[in-house]
C-alpha cells in the first residue's frame, strides 16, 4: 500500500454524489483503476449506514469494493474486510451520545422533522428537513442533548454524537493505522463531507457538490474544486497526485516490449526493421502522446514497470508468471494459433488445459490498457496473440477506438474455423472498429469469415509493411567489401527463424535433388542457412529441428568433401550488421515460405543490393506477402511443389551478371512501401477515422 516515496495512498470518498455520480463509464474506468492499484487503500466516508453500503455492494457492479467504511456520517468505522465494528475507535466517536430514544424523544416538538424510517442508522438519528425549518430553537436543542448535528444538501439534517464527524473518524483510523495527511486523497459533494477536508489532506471537491461546501472548505493548494462530476472528479484528483499512470491518447497493445531488460537496463534491437523498431521508432513522436503496453513474463520484474525507453517512447509491462506465459504463449499461440494462421491446420493442437492462460493474459492485457488509454483514445493492437481483447475492452472502454493489425496472414475461413475456439475468437474480432492486413488476400479472408456472423463489420485497410530503405542502404554502404568470389562458386542464402512454415526442410531437399541432377554444382554452390531458434520452452518446432539437422547431416555427408560443404547452418542470432554483412555477400536469396506476412528480409536484401550496385536474384515463394506486391519481378516459387524449388534454383543460378543487376533495379522500384513512420501514423489515423460516426 504504498507509492515510489514509500507513503501509502488512501482514497477517502462519499458514495452518492461523488462515487455514485457520473456517467457509466467514468465509474467503470474509477473501479477497474482500483483494482488494478491494489495499493491504494478505499475508505468510504458516507451517511449511509452500514447494511445500506452492503446493500449497495451487492446490487451495484460498479462500485469498487472498499477496504473500511466510515458509516452513519462518522459515527461509525468498520472493518470491511471482516465486517466487524472498531468498538474502541466507535466509543470515542460517540462519547456523551444519549441514545437514539432519547433525541427522538426530546425533538418531538419540531414537527418540521421528518425522521428517515426505514434507514438503517447507529450512534446517530436521520432527518429530512426544508432549509427554512433550520432554526435556532432547533439547534439549541440538539446542544441541550450534548450532541452535535450535520445539515447538507439542503435536505438531511443529522443528530450526531457531539465527537463524531466524518474527518473526525478519519483522523482516528489514520492515527491507528499510520496513514500521513499528504498520503490521504478526500473527496465529496455536500457539507457534511467538509469535516474531511480540514485535516490537511489532499483533497477533490466535485463540480456537482452543493456550492457551500467549495465556499467553506479550506483554500489550500491541495483543494481541488474540480470542473468534473463525480467519478471523473475522484479520477482527476488521483491522476493529478501521480497515483495512476499517465493516460496516454495512442496506446500501442503488443505482447512483447520493443526492448529488452538485460542486467538491469534496457536493450534495443539492432535491425532497424521488423515492427518492434518500426513502431519504436514511430511513435517515439512526442506528438503521437502514445504508450506501449506489453507483457514481461518472468519472475524477475524491471525495477520500473512504466517509464520512457529508447527515443522516449514510453513503455507499461504487465508483468506474468512464467507458468501463465508459457501456458498463453508456447501451448496454445504456437500449438493452437500459429498452425491455422500458416494454413497448417493438420498442426492445430488443442490445448483445453491452457486456453485459460490465453483467455487470462488476454483479459488482463485488456484491463492494462483501459488503464492507459485516455478518454476516446485509440488503441492499436497487434496480431492473434491479443485476439480476445476488443472484445473485453469495448465491454470497459466503449469509447475507444480499437484496431488490430495482423502482421501474419490471416487464413481463409475454412482453415480458421478448424481452431477450437474459433467461436469465441470471432466474437471478440467483432467488437474491432478496424482490422488491417498487408496483403488484399488476407484482408478478404477476414471479411468473409465474419460476414456469417452477426454485428457490424469492422473496417479493413490493406497496408504492408516496408522497412527503413535509408538506413539499411547507409549500412550497407559502410559494411561494403569487395565480392570474395567463393572460389568461383555461388552462395545462396536463407535468413529465417526455426519454423516449420519457412520450409526449412523443404530447402534442403530440394538442394539435395539439385545436386543429384546437375553434377556440375557440386563445389560450385554453397547454401548458408542462417536460422535461429525460438525462445526457451517453444516446442512446437522441435520435431522440425530434428529433422533439418538430419536432413543438412545427411546431405553434407552425401555431397560434401574436406574442402567443400553444401550446407553452412548457422542456428543462432546475429546483429543485423552482421545479416547485411551475409546479404552482401549473398548471390541468391531464397525465401519458400508455406505462408508469410509480409517477409522483411526479402525487402532487405534488394535495398543491400541495389545501394551497393551488386547484382543479386531474389528467389521468392508465391505464399509470401511481398510476393504480391513484387508480382513477377522476383523469380516466384511454390515450395509445397517440390521439382519447382528445384527449377528456380537452378533458373537463378544460371542467371548472367547483366540479368542480374537488372533484376535488381526491377525490385528495388516495386518497393514502394512507405517509411515504417508514415506507415503507422496512417494505420492510427485509420483507426480514429473508424471509430468517428463522420466517416463515410
Amino acid at each position: 500500500m504504498r507509492d515510489r516515496s514509500g507513503l501509502t495512498r488512501v482514497l477517502v470518498t462519499d458514495l452518492d454524489g461523488t462515487l455514485l455520480e457520473g456517467d457509466a463509464s467514468d465509474r467503470r474506468r474509477l473501479r477497474d483503476e482500483l483494482k488494478q492499484n491494489p495499493d491504494i487503500t478505499l475508505v468510504f466516508a458516507t451517511g449511509r449506514g452500514l447494511t445500506s453500503v452492503q446493500q449497495l455492494l451487492q446490487e451495484d457492479p460498479l462500485v469498487p469494493p472498499p477496504r473500511w467504511i466510515i458509516a452513519d456520517v462518522g459515527a461509525s468505522v468498520i472493518d470491511a474486510v471482516r465486517t466487524v465494528h472498531l468498538q474502541a475507535l466507535e466509543a470515542r466517536l460517540r462519547t456523551g451520545w444519549p441514545g437514539a430514544h432519547r433525541v427522538r424523544a426530546a425533538l418531538r416538538r419540531f414537527p418540521q422533522l421528518v425522521y428517515q424510517e426505514g434507514v438503517s442508522q447507529e450512534g446517530r438519528c436521520s432527518y429530512y428537513l426544508h432549509p427554512e425549518n433550520l432554526s435556532d430553537d432547533l439547534t439549541a436543542a440538539v446542544k441541550e442533548l450534548g450532541c452535535s448535528f450535520s445539515y447538507a444538501s439542503g435536505r438531511y439534517f443529522d443528530v450526531l454524537p457531539a465527537g463524531a464527524s466524518k474527518g473526525r473518524a478519519l483522523h482516528l483510523l489514520a492515527h491507528r493505522l499510520g496513514w500521513a495527511p499528504q498520503a490521504m486523497l478526500v473527496a465529496g459533494d455536500s457539507l457534511n463531507d467538509l469535516s474531511l477536508f480540514c485535516l490537511g489532506t489532499h483533497g477533490v471537491v466535485v463540480a456537482n457538490a452543493e456550492p457551500a461546501l467549495a465556499t467553506r472548505a479550506p483554500a489550500s493548494a491541495r483543494i481541488h474544486l474540480s470542473s468534473l462530476d463525480g467519478a471523473a472528479a475522484v479520477l482527476e484528483g488521483m491522476q493529478r497526485l501521480g497515483w495512476l499512470p499517465r493516460r496516454s491518447s495512442v496506446v500501442i497493445g503488443y505482447h512483447r516490449p520493443p526492448v529488452r531488460w538485460v542486467d538491469g537496463a534496457w536493450q534495443t534491437p539492432s535491425s532497424p526493421n521488423g515492427i518492434l523498431p518500426t513502431l519504436r521508432s514511430a511513435l517515439a513522436d512526442e506528438e503521437m502522446d502514445a504508450v506501449w503496453a506489453a507483457a514481461h513474463p518472468g519472475e524477475a520484474s524491471p525495477t520500473v514497470l512504466h517509464e520512457p525507453v529508447t527515443d522516449g517512447l514510453s513503455l507499461s509491462l504487465l508483468p506474468l508468471r512464467p507458468q501463465q506465459w508459457q501456458g498463453y504463449f508456447h501451448r496454445v499461440c504456437k500449438e493452437t494459433l500459429w498452425p491455422a494462421l500458416m494454413s497448417q491446420p493438420h498442426l492445430i493442437q488443442d490445448r483445453p488445459a491452457h486456453w485459460a492462460d490465453y483467455e487470462q493474459v488476454n483479459v488482463r492485457f485488456a484491463h492494462h490498457i483501459s488503464s492507459l488509454a485516455a478518454q476516446n483514445g485509440t488503441v492499436w493492437l497487434h496480431d492473434y496473440n491479443l485476439w480476445l481483447v476488443p472484445a473485453a475492452l469495448r465491454a470497459q472502454r466503449p469509447d475507444l477506438a480499437i484496431g488490430l493489425f495482423h502482421h501474419t496472414p490471416f487464413p481463409r475461413p475454412d482453415v480458421f474455423r478448424r481452431i477450437p475456439a474459433a467461436t469465441q475468437l470471432l466474437d471478440s474480432l467483432r467488437h474491432l472498429h478496424w482490422a488491417g492486413f498487408h496483403t488484399p488476400d488476407c484482408a478478404d479472408n477476414f471479411r468473409r469469415l465474419l460476414a456469417d456472423t452477426r454485428g457490424p463489420m469492422p473496417r479493413t485497410g490493406v497496408h504492408p509493411l516496408g522497412i527503413d530503405r535509408a538506413a539499411v542502404a547507409d549500412l550497407a554502404r559502410a559494411r561494403v567489401q569487395p565480392h570474395p568470389g567463393h572460389d568461383g562458386g555461388q552462395l545462396v542464402l536463407s535468413v529465417e527463424r526455426l519454423d516449420y512454415a519457412k520450409a526449412p526442410v523443404h530447402k534442403i531437399r530440394a538442394l539435395d535433388d539439385l545436386l543429384h541432377q546437375t553434377p556440375r554444382l557440386r563445389g560450385q554452390i554453397r547454401f548458408r542457412l542462417v536460422c535461429p531458434p525460438p525462445e526457451d520452452g517453444i516446442h512446437a518446432y522441435d520435431s522440425t529441428r530434428r529433422e533439418l539437422e538430419i536432413a543438412i547431416t545427411r546431405l553434407n555427408g552425401r555431397w560434401g568433401s574436406r574442402r567443400w560443404q553444401p550446407v553452412d547452418y548457422i542456428p543462432h542470432n546475429l546483429t543485423f550488421p552482421e545479416v547485411v554483412d551475409h546479404y552482401l555477400e549473398a548471390d541468391v536469396f531464397w525465401v519458400t515460405s508455406l505462408a508469410d506476412g509480409m517477409n522483411l528480409t526479402a525487402q532487405e536484401y534488394i535495398t543491400t543490393h541495389h545501394a551497393t550496385n551488386r547484382p543479386g536474384v531474389l528467389i521468392l515463394s508465391r505464399h509470401a506477402g511481398i510476393a504480391q506486391h513484387l508480382a513477377t519481378a522476383a523469380l516466384l516459387t511454390d515450395p509445397l511443389h517440390p521439382h519447382d524449388l528445384v527449377d528456380v534454383l537452378r533458373s537463378a543460378l544460371n542467371m548472367s551478371t547483366a540479368e542480374r543487376l537488372a533484376h535488381m533495379t526491377r525490385l528495388a522500384d516495386l518497393l514502394g512501401t512507405p517509411p515504417p513512420a508514415e506507415w503507422a501514423r496512417t494505420i492510427i489515423t485509420a483507426i480514429r477515422n473508424a471509430n468517428s460516426p463522420h466517416t463515410p
